[in-house]
This record gives C-alpha cells, sequence and structure tokens, in this order.
C-alpha cells in the first residue's frame, strides 16, 4: 500500500506537469503548492525526502522536454539527409537563436544564485520557493496578461520562429529570466516579451517551447547532480521505489505534454491569453483565502 500510494503521488505530480508546464500558469508554482497538500513520504529520513523532492520537481521536466522534441522532431533536426542543405541550415540557425536567448536566464540562474549564497547564506531556491511568492507571483502575471492583451495595440510582425532576429531572441530570453520567481511561468514570461516585441501568439507559443529544450535541460542537470553529490557524499542508499517514482512523474509529464502541447497551439490560433490571466488571479485569490482560513 506505502508503494502504490507514492506511485499514485507521482501520477499528481506528472499530470500537474504536464499541463501546467506549457500554459503560461506556472509549472514551478504549481507544484510547490502541490506539496503543501501532498507530498512524498521515503525511507530512509526527512532530508533524503526534502533532497529527492527538491530533485523530482524539476527533473520531472525531462519528460514534458521529450514532448516538444517528439512533437517538432522534423522542425528541430539539423542532420536530417533527405532535407535540403538549405533547410538544415536553417534548422541550425533557430537552434543558434534559441541558444542566444537562454543566455540571460542561464547567467542570471547560475551566477545570480551563487552571488545571493555567498551573501546571504540562502539561494534563489531558499529565498523564493514558497507559497506566499508563488500566489503574488500568479495574481501579478495574471494581471500583466490582460493588460497585455487589452491594451497592447502593436501588430504581430514575425508569424514564424524562423524570422525571429538574434537581437530579438536574445530580448525574449531576457523575459525569460523572470522566470527565476516561482509562480511567475517560463512559458508565460517569454510568451509576454515575444508579443511585446511584435511575436503572433503562435510563433510566441512555439518559440517558447524551443527555448524549453536547453533550459530545463540544464535545469535538471543541474538539481540530478546535485541530488547524486548528496547521495554520494553521506553514502546513502536509495530507495527502489524512488526510482520508480521518478520514472513514472516522467512518463506521465511526457504524456500529458504531448495533449497540452497540441491545445496550447490550437488554442492561441483563436483565442487570447486572457483567459490564463483570469486562472492565475482566481488561483491566487483563491489561495490566499485557503491559507488564511486553514
Amino acid at each position: 500500500m506505502y508503494e502504490l500510494i507514492q506511485i499514485i503521488t507521482a501520477v499528481i505530480y506528472g499530470l500537474v506537469e504536464g499541463i501546467t508546464e506549457w500554459l503560461p500558469v506556472s509549472s514551478t508554482g504549481h507544484l510547490i503548492l502541490l506539496d503543501e497538500f501532498l507530498s512524498f513520504s521515503l525511507a530512509p529520513d526527512a532530508v533524503f525526502t526534502a533532497e529527492f523532492c527538491e530533485m523530482f520537481d524539476v527533473v520531472i521536466q525531462l519528460g514534458a522536454i521529450l514532448a516538444v522534441v517528439v512533437t517538432y522532431f522534423s522542425r528541430l533536426w539539423p542532420l536530417n539527409p533527405k532535407k535540403e542543405k538549405s533547410e538544415n541550415a536553417r534548422i541550425w540557425k533557430l537552434w543558434f537563436k534559441v541558444l542566444v536567448a537562454s543566455v540571460p536566464a542561464a547567467l542570471a540562474g547560475i551566477v545570480f544564485d551563487k552571488i545571493l549564497e555567498k551573501i546571504s547564506g540562502k539561494d534563489i531556491d531558499g529565498w523564493l520557493y514558497n507559497a506566499p511568492v508563488v500566489v503574488a507571483a500568479l495574481i501579478i502575471y495574471g494581471v500583466f496578461f490582460i493588460l497585455i492583451e487589452k491594451f497592447n495595440k502593436k501588430k504581430a510582425v514575425i508569424e514564424c520562429v524562423d524570422d525571429i532576429s538574434f537581437r530579438q531572441a536574445f530580448a525574449i530570453g531576457v523575459f525569460q529570466m523572470l522566470a527565476i520567481i516561482p509562480g511567475t511561468s517560463r512559458s508565460g514570461s517569454t510568451i509576454l516579451g515575444s508579443m511585446l516585441i511584435g511575436l503572433s501568439r503562435t510563433a510566441a507559443a512555439e518559440f517558447s517551447f524551443f527555448m524549453a529544450i536547453p533550459a530545463m535541460a540544464g535545469a535538471s542537470a543541474i538539481k540530478a547532480l546535485g541530488f547524486v553529490s548528496y547521495v554520494t557524499e553521506h553514502n546513502t542508499d536509495v530507495p527502489a521505489i524512488a526510482w520508480i517514482i521518478l520514472a513514472v512523474g516522467c512518463a506521465v509529464a511526457f504524456g500529458v505534454s504531448m495533449v497540452s502541447i497540441k491545445f496550447l497551439t490550437d488554442f492561441v490560433k483563436k483565442h487570447s491569453f486572457i483567459p490564463f490571466g483570469v486562472y492565475r488571479i482566481a488561483l491566487g485569490v483563491a489561495l490566499i483565502v485557503w491559507f488564511l482560513v486553514k
């Protein structure tokens, strides 16, 4: 029964990750809030469980990343011998733009994190990964979505991700830095930034998907290596159920992400992002009420 409960918990986390990773509602924020109501309980001790959960919340994103790779494989694979050289060259150029867009968040996430930890004794996670920050970010960025959709009169001039310039890619990457704050949403911040500089909703969503690959892969690698370091340093045996939980979470996140990606790409062709803004505000307000009365 113990193992079954842990696996069901992993399925729920995978569902939440797969749904919220690609919609502009903040997957990290939802996972932090979910932990308030539902968490894992693993041997050998509470410290190990905390280390595992911190790693799990990030590495589970690998399943979501795989969904992007599978969905857009033909558009992202630059070594296809059946394609013209010019087509493969175009894909390489798109990848360079994605990498340029990834630089600001990478620098902020690594350099600023180290500086903050050295100065204060706590890293970004220690300062920001908590329910009040998530609730505030949900509401604030929900308002931003509504205001930008209502008052941004700038007509979309970029309908295809291939037409994004390197300068524009870097600018979108600056907006991605905002996602360091949990509850902001990586996809939300990049989509908002993209729309402000003239991308259509479809192009903004797709470029956000592509930017997620290096961003999430890098974050997952860092967390995974940190967990391995902890296990090695403390000579801790990782129970088999922990690996099963991780595999189940990633698998569910992959399957649900396949559906979420298609849903968002179809949705933005006919609708604005206002419903997501309303959802964010409603969830934030509901959580404030919850924490006040609990």
